[in-house]
């Protein structure tokens, strides 16, 4: 219903409006600045002249450099199966979890997986005096100092549950 009205008003004495428009006179352009009139080289022809004019000199300065460039003999090795060397770093087997074909195989030494990690934090949890800091760190080829910060800041959740009585206490 609005698209109508408006329609109506947008269209009204059209043609009117459009030869009033038309018929106008058109705005004057703003003054130019003078030095924007006539360009400076109009006034002085010998500047053209010593533009476009070959100036022998610079032309034998010209020929006279000359760069040559050479690229060293390319050589083809023999062996082209050779790979580029690259850092080789130690790996070691992990103590397989429980995912089986999810877990992770192969970790450099150093490192240990997220299986490894909880299972580290359970068994210290668990037998604090059988699985101390020094005795991680020899079995997974971890630094002292690493185990120790893994033990005293990373604390696995613990799940407790409720009697029931209590539970009606709450």
């Amino acid at each position: 219903m609005g698209g109508r009205v408006t329609r109506v008003f947008r269209t009204f004495n059209v043609e009117n409006r459009a030869s009033r428009e038309i018929s106008r006179e058109k705005p004057k352009p703003a003054p130019r600045h003078p030095s924007t009139r006539m360009h400076p080289l109009h006034d002085h022809p010998e500047i053209n002249e010593g533009i476009y004019r070959k100036d022998d000199r610079l032309l034998t300065f010209l020929k006279d450099v000359y760069v040559e460039s050479r690229d060293p003999p390319m050589q083809v090795k023999a062996g082209g199966d050779e790979r580029l060397p690259c850092k080789v770093e130690e790996k070691r087997l992990t103590k397989l979890g429980r995912f089986g074909e999810l877990d992770v195989k192969k970790v450099s030494k150093g490192r240990i997986s997220l299986v490894e990690a909880l299972t580290i934090l359970n068994n210290h949890k668990l037998n604090p005096q059988i699985w101390t800091a020094e005795k991680i760190a020899v079995e997974y080829s971890l630094e002292l100092k690493e185990v120790k910060s893994l033990l005293e800041f990373f604390i696995p959740f613990v799940v407790q549950e409720f009697p029931k009585e209590t539970k009606k206490a709450i």
